[in-house]
């Protein structure tokens, strides 16, 4: 079984948008091209801040609802260390 990860994007507007995906790389690649969220074909990414990795689709869905509830200034804090 192939683990899950929570990724976090800034956008061209300054907001970070942060999403699940099994495969990081290509679902950048997606966003990149315009062809991932709706969020972000309207926001283009700038760059993939990073990333962290969930045994499960349940465990990062969980984990995408704590860090998008978070104020934009603890997200990357969040995501680089732990909770």
């Amino acid at each position: 079984m192939q683990a899950w990860s929570l990724y976090l994007i800034e956008c061209r507007n300054g907001a970070y948008y942060a999403g699940i995906s099994n495969d990081v790389p290509a679902r950048y690649a997606a966003h990149a091209a315009g062809k991932g969220a709706r969020y972000t074909r309207a926001n283009p990414p700038l760059r993939l801040l990073g990333s962290r990795e969930f045994g499960d689709r349940a465990a990062a869905s969980r984990a995408e609802w704590q860090i998008k509830r978070l104020p934009r200034e603890a997200k990357l804090k969040w995501l680089l260390q732990g909770d």
